[in-house]
């Protein structure tokens, strides 16, 4: 089962996004939905989908984030039509980030925002794909400089986990760029992922919780783990959530928490999220007696 789940947040469109997304590619579907009810947004819609064999955890709950191109979705095609194809989809409503055309690093290439904001890559690749869409990390502005750092600590943090491959900035890019990385790959509990420096002046945007990374663990010494790993930022410590030293978002999580909240005891569910939304860090056992009234 996939560990480490990329989180989507939208205002009012998660499943509407969903059913949109999963028109797009093979393996696709959304696995369920549920409305968590009483949340400091109100009613929130949740849901688990799967792009491509990948799985997606998405929340409708307020505009208090909006996608930027901090975190894209890169996604590997095979075939120039594909590129294409996937293009014309998902610029309708959206807006061109670079324009698809063909660059020194593939024959066919673009990056856009659709129509929620979210931020895609398309890309013709000639080597074989082994995961078609991979979150990618974009440093700028004050992390500018930070990508292969991050990259490190993630390493170190994950157990199975590998970096592929590093390249750098030359001397053509200035010196706000020479030595920073431009591109790399490496995989954490099997997710594969892309990081980059994209420049200190250049980007008006930064990490926020619009995309965060959901770890799912099978008990609390593993919660505990992660939680002393990744959180560097107490103020942003709230129901699981918690920010890296990067400004990157990530949830820890009880896989068990999902079964809890789609349970057909309504009352139970209810007290699960009361528990929850009170926590900090995930306590496994309370939200346990919470859902046994106990």
């Amino acid at each position: 089962m996939q560990k480490i789940v990329p989180h989507l947040w939208f205002d009012t469109e998660a499943l509407e996004a969903a059913n949109f997304y999963t028109t797009l590619f093979d393996e696709s579907k959304v696995n369920w939905t549920i409305i968590v009810k009483d949340t400091p947004s109100g009613d929130s819609e949740q849901l688990s989908f799967t792009l491509a064999g990948l799985e997606f955890f998405a929340i409708s709950a307020g505009p208090l984030f909006t996608f930027n191109p901090s975190i894209s979705l890169a996604v590997q095609c095979e075939t120039v039509e594909e590129v294409e194809r996937l293009w014309e989809k998902l610029i309708d409503r959206g807006h061109a980030l670079m324009e698809l055309g063909q660059y020194p690093f593939s024959e066919r290439y673009g990056w856009l925002a659709d129509r929620y904001g979210l931020s895609w890559q398309l890309i013709h690749v000639t080597e074989p794909i082994k995961q078609k869409i991979i979150p990618s990390l974009l440093f700028v502005k004050e992390q500018h400089g930070n990508a292969e750092a991050a990259i490190n600590h993630y390493v170190s943090t994950f157990k199975n986990s590998s970096i592929g491959k590093l390249e750098y900035y030359g001397e053509e890019m200035g010196e706000e760029y020479i030595g920073k990385l431009t591109l790399s790959t490496f995989e954490l509990e099997g997710l594969q992922m892309t990081a980059m420096d994209g420049g200190a002046s250049l980007h008006d945007f930064a990490f926020n919780e619009a995309i965060s990374l959901m770890v799912y663990c099978e008990n609390q010494e593993e919660i505990d783990y992660y939680w002393e790993k990744l959180s560097a930022v107490p103020e942003a410590e709230e129901c699981g959530w918690l920010k890296d030293q990067f400004g990157v978002s990530w949830q820890i999580a009880p896989r068990e928490l999902n079964k809890l909240l789609l349970s057909e005891d309504e009352e139970a569910t209810q007290r699960v999220v009361e528990a929850f939304l009170k926590m900090k860090k995930m306590n496994i056992a309370e939200l346990r007696r919470a859902f046994a009234d106990k």
